[in-house]
């Protein structure tokens, strides 16, 4: 069984001050997880498919949990959840949609193209902490993940 700490957690997120409140989140969780940071879409789907500045990854190490916001340069959060979910390789990978969007369509789209769970940001740091908390306890603790699927 691989350590904890060897579960990746991909963050997709553009805004530099979500990012550091997310990782800030983490580590006053005490999560000490590798966080692979893409600062939009197309680098998210560099690192998981092993492509551009990720040509060469070791594709049998996937993410534990991916936490994708919407609203992103390039490739937009729902474009890279649909390529996500066409792949066979991604295909089963949980995808935590953590965005500030409040368009419900957003929410529906989300759950239509297979999001495992949907969080809205909360503005107040104390409770973002508290939902990062959540989601790591969950996720990367109590989750159990779909076997990988191996390409070739």
């Amino acid at each position: 069984m691989r350590d904890l700490k060897d579960k990746v957690i991909l963050l997709i997120e553009d805004n530099a001050d979500d990012e550091a409140l997310t990782l800030r989140a983490l580590e006053k969780n005490n999560i000490k997880n590798e966080v692979v940071a893409a600062h939009d879409g197309a680098e998210a789907l560099d690192y998981l498919f092993g492509t551009g500045r990720y040509a060469g990854r070791d594709l049998t190490i996937m993410p534990q949990v991916i936490l994708l916001d919407l609203k992103l340069p390039k490739v937009d959060g729902l474009e890279v959840l649909r390529r996500l979910r066409a792949n066979d390789l991604t295909r089963l990978l949980p995808v935590v949609i953590l965005t500030s969007s409040n368009e419900e369509q957003d929410l529906i789209n989300g759950y239509g193209l297979g999001a495992n769970s949907y969080v809205r940001k909360p503005v107040d740091f104390g409770k973002f902490i508290d939902a990062v908390r959540q989601l790591g306890l969950y996720w990367l603790i109590l989750n159990e993940t779909a076997p990988t699927t191996r390409m070739g």
